[in-house]
């Protein structure tokens, strides 16, 4: 695909990211978003941080979901709070221009009264780190029967952190007939076995080399005493 335009997404999505600065997809977008649009298929997609995937995802899902309903339709995990607070950011700003459309991050490290209060008013995402998401659904205050989309996002990192167990409690909850889409960096052997357990045969796409950072990301990092890391930081 050479633009947005020629995904057929809805005018006001078009109409936010072109204020976004989006132009060209990337390659994981033009392989992801075509694929979420015309299928119900499961999806394991692998490539790395920084190529554009929460937009991979979050455009068509957004495409996809009425905004009339209030129940749950889509849950994406994430395996930070910073990276969920960013993914809740980020589809916030593809969905401004779409009425009575709403979008809750749910996270660890913070009050969780609140965000039971946004869950109580209606959602149609929730993007959540995987503790926090499996204690308000055995608070019985996240219910997820009756969502359409499930994304792993960094589900390679969610299981290097040890969310593994939280991971299969969740996942054991959510409705069969649902689309789980998976993406990662990398697909190790923990990856392939909860790929087998949870998805039906699900298609696989691959971008860029394996294991190696995004051309357009660059690393720095300085060496300082334990005392002045704050300081440094700022």
């Amino acid at each position: 695909m050479s633009s947005f335009q020629d995904f057929g997404l809805r005018p006001e999505i078009l109409k936010a990211i072109s204020t976004l600065g989006f132009e060209t997809p990337t390659e994981i977008q033009s392989e992801t978003i075509p694929f979420i649009l015309e299928s119900d298929k499961d999806l394991i997609a692998l490539a790395q941080t920084g190529t554009g995937k929460t937009a991979g995802f979050g455009l068509p899902i957004l495409n996809k979901i009425d905004p009339q309903l209030k129940g749950i339709q889509a849950m994406i995990l994430s395996p930070t709070r910073e990276l969920c607070m960013q993914i809740s950011k980020d589809l916030s700003a593809y969905a401004k221009d779409i009425p009575g459309f709403k979008i809750v991050p749910v996270y660890g490290g913070a009050s969780i009264q609140p965000q039971i209060s946004e869950l109580r008013r209606g959602v149609q995402i929730v993007v959540g780190t995987p503790g926090r998401t499996l204690d308000l659904i055995k608070r019985r205050i996240l219910k997820v029967d009756t969502i359409q989309w499930l994304v792993l996002d960094e589900a390679d990192e969610m299981l290097s952190m040890g969310f593994k167990d939280d991971m299969d409690e969740i996942l054991a909850d959510t409705p069969p007939t649902k689309q789980t889409l998976l993406f990662s960096a990398t697909m190790p052997a923990a990856i392939k076995g909860m790929a087998s357990k949870y998805m039906t045969e699900p298609k696989e796409i691959s971008v860029g080399k394996r294991n190696a950072g995004a051309e357009n990301v660059t690393h720095e990092y300085y060496v300082v005493q334990s005392r002045d890391r704050y300081s440094a930081l700022k």
